[in-house]
């Protein structure tokens, strides 16, 4: 199923992550769960999305040498400016996730943490994004990933517009 109904166990696995890494690097300024598994009640793909914010391209560099060394490898920006992906698969911890490096201000940083903090101030908008998770699923078929991302992008924009405005 590519979309779980809401598990407390999510701010548990981040919380697990984040102290994996609090032990493992130095070089960050904070490290954020964002995405859905980070919003109470919020029905989402079981993948824990984290956001490592740095200081500038410098500082890093040096994240990326910590973090290589635990076993991430840098796959470049993946087509969006100052967000670095790592993939963890040769990670020792066994937690899905998707780890991004961020620069302080980044705008997709940004976007993340506005979105995140946004929906979690407001049931009324988890509500509807649930139905919109829903919806969508119901016409793509609850194990098509691919086409729950591409309809989620394309036909329901307007709600990630109506959130970050």
């Amino acid at each position: 199923m590519v979309v779980e109904k809401y598990n407390p166990k999510w701010v548990e696995q981040f919380q697990t992550l984040k102290e994996f890494l609090e032990k493992n690097a130095t070089e960050y300024i904070s490290i954020e769960h964002v995405g859905s598994t980070s919003i109470p009640g919020m029905n989402a793909k079981p993948i824990i999305d984290i956001d490592v914010v740095v200081e500038d391209a410098a500082q890093f560099l040096k994240l990326k040498e910590e973090l290589e060394k635990i076993g991430y490898v840098h796959e470049g920006d993946r087509g969006i400016s100052g967000r670095e992906a790592f993939d963890n698969e040769n990670v020792a911890i066994k937690i899905d996730h998707h780890l991004y490096v961020c620069v302080k201000d980044n705008a997709e940083l940004k976007r993340h943490l506005k979105f995140r903090d946004k929906l979690r101030s407001s049931p009324e908008l988890v509500n509807e994004y649930n139905k919109i998770k829903e919806e969508i699923l119901s016409k793509v078929g609850t194990d098509n990933r691919a086409g729950y991302v591409q309809m989620k992008e394309e036909e329901y924009k307007w709600f990630f517009e109506k959130v970050l405005s």
